[in-house]
């Protein structure tokens, strides 16, 4: 069987009881992603949720990691960087094993807490194009976790 897109738990996640990523319904375009871990935000806070999981996917694919609505709408929480983006290359990185981290805000005026498994984001799995005259700046494989290939 070809294995063309899904997600894993992380090795210290994987006899932890943590469910992988679902849709809700049928129309779900996302995946819904939880917290791993109970954590408190207070009020203006940025904190990284881990979520226990990583995801695989063809090479020209992307995840896109969108806030949950209701977070956002009821208790004013969003995405420090307003959408993240998972690469296909990010699965099993040397770094962090490809281990999928949410950059919370707290944008409220309460502190929040973050209970775990509590769905906060939803994973969205896109394609990509590139230029005829794509030229990387670095053609070596990844060799690290979170904002690495701003390093090369």
């Amino acid at each position: 069987m070809i294995r063309a897109r899904g997600f894993e738990l992380i090795r210290d996640y994987l006899n932890s009881g943590l469910f992988l990523p679902t849709r809700s319904t049928v129309g779900s375009a996302g995946y819904d992603i939880s917290a791993a871990q109970s954590i408190c935000l207070a009020k203006r806070e940025k904190v990284l949720i881990p979520t226990g999981i990583k995801v695989y996917m063809q090479p020209n694919e992307y995840l896109g990691i969108h806030i949950r609505s209701g977070l956002a709408v009821k208790h004013g929480l969003y995405l420090s960087n307003g959408q993240g983006i998972i690469d296909s290359d990010y699965y099993n990185n040397p770094d962090n094993e490809g281990h999928i981290l949410i950059a919370l805000v707290n944008g409220g005026e309460r502190n929040f807490l973050v209970e775990r498994g509590m769905r906060i984001a939803q994973g969205i799995f896109y394609n990509y194009l590139t230029v005829d005259q794509d030229q990387l700046t670095h053609k070596d494989l990844r060799t690290g976790g979170i904002g690495s290939t701003g390093s090369l």
